[in-house]
């Protein structure tokens, strides 16, 4: 997977587009995105996934008002299942998260019914929904990817576009986890820059620290969206250093009141959503 294949973005996606901000509940206003149009370039089937797992969202900027016009703030977490026909463009979820601030509410159950219908009908499957209230922001914790972090290896970059021809594995066996905080990629549609720290929890012959990090620095010019760049480093590291387990869960940092966590796994599901200091 040395030279990434390019596909057609949809056309009517609002992404890079200007538009009017709507205050009043719009459930019309979400976009999704086929992901079989990024799997397509990678060899894979909906039937045949290489991984399980989740896009985890945390969105910072959710408010409504109650019955009787007063605001009311929350977090909203939400997964969105790797099984799903389709991801949720994120420029239309902040869209629509904000055409809930003038719309009443009888209370944040409501809110979540309204929620996990919506999203699940744009996925095109079941989204699980959590709205955490501020009586409970104080149980929200704040910590960093567990891991050996490889970013202080003295290696020389000429390359910053994804080569997973760069990827070596050593002679012996291990069961490691290794983090990195220099992932960058660029949106697909606006180039505006989508900020990283990946861990890579593995067991196989052991991957070569330095030609894993030269990998990651290589889709620091990369056009793709959060959910896409996971999937591609999962299965090009599947492809040549081929370990027997594998887990990739990258935590983007936020973008309008949204941040994005993607976890691919071929053998455990993701945790607790504890976000990083950068998020």
């Amino acid at each position: 997977m040395t030279n990434p294949k390019p596909f057609k973005v949809p056309s009517d996606l609002s992404l890079g587009k200007t538009v009017e901000y709507e205050t009043s509940y719009n459930p019309s206003l979400l976009q999704a995105v086929p992901r079989s149009l990024s799997r397509d370039t990678l060899s894979l089937s909906a039937e045949t996934l290489p991984f399980q797992g989740c896009d985890i969202w945390t969105g910072y900027e959710l408010s409504w008002l109650n019955s009787k016009g007063k605001p009311c703030v929350a977090i909203l977490e939400c997964r969105v299942p790797v099984t799903s026909p389709s991801l949720i463009e994120s420029k239309s979820f902040k869209l629509y998260l904000n055409s809930f601030n003038q719309s009443k509410f009888d209370d944040a159950e409501a809110v979540k019914d309204a929620l996990t219908r919506d999203l699940s009908a744009c996925a095109g499957e079941n989204v699980d929904v959590a709205i955490i209230l501020p009586d409970a922001f104080n149980t929200l914790g704040m910590k960093e990817l567990s891991g050996h972090v490889i970013d202080d290896l003295d290696i020389t970059v000429t390359s910053y576009s994804p080569d997973s021809g760069l990827l070596t594995t050593e002679n012996q066996d291990v069961a490691e986890t290794v983090v990195s905080h220099l992932l960058k990629s660029n949106c697909l549609i606006t180039n505006q820059p989508d900020w990283a720290s990946i861990q890579i929890r593995y067991s196989g012959k052991q991957i070569n620290h330095a030609s894993l990090l030269k990998y990651l620095i290589g889709f620091r010019q990369h056009n793709e969206f959060h959910e896409q760049c996971v999937e591609r480093i999962f299965c090009d590291i599947m492809s040549q250093c081929k370990p027997e387990k594998l887990t990739v869960f990258a935590r983007y940092t936020r973008r309008g009141g949204l941040d994005i966590n993607p976890f691919r796994s071929n053998y455990e599901t993701a945790g607790v959503n504890t976000r990083s200091a950068r998020q």
